[in-house]
């Protein structure tokens, strides 16, 4: 069995004292099964397929701790910003 998060843990825990061990653990690693998909994020494939070009540009360089994008926030802003990490 994968290491579990605490919370998963108490889950597992709260299943196995509500309806039993078996019955619990057969619960749980179904509720596992189904919750494990891993969540897809538009905005981060977005970013991804723009800079995807740049894949095998030499020139293009993120540097080692590379850069944080912000969207602007606020009335009448418009615009995104990039800030570098240091």
């Amino acid at each position: 069995m994968p290491s579990l998060t605490k919370g998963q843990s108490r889950k597992l825990n709260a299943l196995k004292k509500s309806i039993g061990d078996e019955l619990g653990q057969e619960a749980f690693d179904k509720w596992l099964k189904r919750s494990a998909t891993e969540k897809i994020d538009p905005v981060a494939d977005t970013i991804v397929d723009a800079l995807s070009k740049f894949e095998k540009d030499k020139s293009f360089n993120l540097g080692a701790k590379g850069y944080t994008v912000f969207k602007s926030r606020g009335r009448g802003a418009k615009g995104i910003r990039a800030i570098k990490n240091s």
